[in-house]
């Protein structure tokens, strides 16, 4: 926790927290369509069959990394890529809490102590 935020930066961040959860997402579903794919070629291994889209399940997956990377640099925690909840370290009443926000949400409304997690949202 190297940062801690004000609502107005947390809410400044979201368009561009969107845009990056968007990617993350995108980028999952992708490594996930080509998972078929690469089942049938870890069953070929033995006869050295290897894949010829290896090299683009590579390229998904370094995307994928960078983009959840690239959130983790602006100082946000990820709690569930596939809903997109996020939590930004915030200072309450003199102690430290999680602002609580979810893809769907327009602004960050919520908050909850560090231990309780989404179960204990509280409204700001």
């Amino acid at each position: 926790m190297n940062r801690l935020f004000s609502i107005a930066e947390a809410n400044s961040l979201i368009p561009h927290l969107k845009g990056l959860l968007a990617k993350v997402q995108g980028e999952k579903q992708r490594m996930m369509e080509m998972k078929p794919h690469l089942e049938k070629a870890e069953q070929g291994h033995i006869y050295d069959w290897g894949s010829h889209r290896g090299t683009e399940y590579v390229s998904i997956l370094d995307a994928f990394q960078q983009a959840v990377r690239d959130i983790e640099e602006l100082g946000v925690l990820v709690k569930d890529l596939d809903v997109g909840l996020c939590d930004f370290p915030h200072q309450r009443e003199g102690r430290v809490v999680y602002l609580c926000w979810k893809q769907d949400e327009e602004e960050v409304s919520w908050w909850h102590d560090l231990d309780s997690g989404f179960a204990g949202r509280q409204p700001i």
